[in-house]
């Protein structure tokens, strides 16, 4: 269970930009076995969206402003993929590389990551993401072979609690952007912003779940229960492990410098004033 101590600690959690043991080669051509300039590249969509949003929540009178440019500058993908690959070679740390990269580039790796891919994709349609999510409450709640497989996958990564860790990570970035900007003024510390973060974490936790299982279930529905099989057991093995937890690290990352880089950006614009 995530206490409140563990967030803490995570924010601190800043790895040393070193490739180490890892040639420089190898995580580019784990990054591209990967596909990860795909995902890349839908979370700058995702993110554009995502600054939409911001807008209507916080200066929705502000509509003819240059905002959009401004949020399609702190989501450069050239900025985001450059920086998520040597965040990702950093935290791969001595892993097995090669073994790596033989599995994503086989049969079963570039199947699942050319699912995943696409499941990501179609998910940014909301007809979409609605009917995944009813599909896998029923799967959910009769707790079919499908799900249970999935859900091996999911806790065998820690998948929900990295991606609440995560969430809570970016969304307190945000709010310390906001307050350097001076959106607060003299109102709000960083005790009571943490404070505030953290009485998130419950409705944080449920879509977490939520999304995850709708995702998975989703994505993964053409593979075989072997070729599914075949992904768990690469997973629990140690590198599998290590990727995860790079994975993890470097994307989080971004998102933390992306979410205060919003926060800064959005204080500015509640003040009135354009970039």
């Amino acid at each position: 269970m995530l206490t409140r101590l563990t967030f803490a600690a995570a924010l601190a959690l800043t790895p040393a930009i070193s490739f180490a043991n890892v040639a420089k080669e190898d995580v580019a051509n784990l990054f591209a076995a990967m596909d990860l300039d795909a995902i890349v590249s839908i979370m700058r969509e995702e993110g554009l969206e995502y600054g939409e949003q911001i807008a209507e929540d916080l200066f929705p009178d502000r509509t003819s402003s240059d905002w959009p440019e401004t949020v399609s500058q702190i989501y450069d993908y050239d900025t985001m993929r450059d920086g998520l690959e040597m965040q990702f070679g950093a935290a791969l740390g001595d892993v097995d590389i090669d073994s790596l990269i033989a599995f994503f580039e086989g049969e079963v790796g570039q199947t699942v990551v050319g699912l995943e891919v696409a499941a990501r994709r179609a998910l940014m349609d909301e007809d979409i993401e609605e009917a995944s999510k009813e599909a896998a409450a029923i799967a959910i709640a009769d707790e079919t072979p499908r799900f249970s497989l999935v859900e091996e996958f999911v806790e065998t990564n820690d998948l929900v609690e990295t991606n609440v860790v995560g969430a809570l990570n970016a969304n307190y970035a945000f709010y310390l952007g906001l307050l350097d900007g001076g959106a607060f003024g003299q109102d709000l510390t960083e005790e009571q912003i943490l404070t505030d973060v953290w009485n998130q974490e419950t409705e944080i936790r449920k879509n977490t779940y939520e999304w995850v299982y709708s995702y998975l279930l989703m994505a993964y529905q053409p593979l075989s229960d072997a070729e599914l099989q075949a992904y768990i057991d690469f997973s629990e093995t140690e590198d599998g492990q290590a990727l995860n937890t790079a994975l993890f690290v470097a994307f989080d990352e971004m998102f933390e410098g992306i979410s205060r880089a919003l926060g800064l950006a959005s204080s500015q614009y509640m003040a009135g004033q354009d970039l």
